[in-house]
């Protein structure tokens, strides 16, 4: 997938759809996974993994600063993953994702 292609697919990922950037051997993205899997499982969510080292331009794009997570468009982790941070990240877009009628604007 190309950089404008994975960009567009990010754009318009649903709001508790968490996308994993990574390459193979990053012992990070494996510690960051670890973490993430878990809570998706609960709430009922997958992870999308994306390799990196497919296309030149995500590499280049991310090179060294992997792992890096978003939950739908938006950024949430860069190298290390709190899993009470990410949680709360996960709440926030199940909000965005589904107000509560109270908080519907009309």
């Amino acid at each position: 997938m190309s950089l404008p292609e994975e960009e567009q697919r990010r754009r318009t990922a649903g709001a508790l759809e968490v996308t994993l950037y990574t390459r193979p051997g990053c012992h990070l993205c494996e510690e960051a996974k670890a973490v993430v899997e878990p809570l998706l499982r609960e709430w009922g969510e997958k992870l999308q993994e994306v390799n990196i080292d497919l296309d030149p331009e995500l590499a280049q794009r991310y090179g060294s600063e992997i792992p890096v997570i978003f939950i739908g468009s938006h950024k949430a982790a860069k190298h290390r993953v709190n899993s009470e941070q990410f949680r709360k990240q996960l709440e926030q877009a199940r909000a965005r994702k589904d107000p509560s009628p109270g908080d519907r604007r009309i």
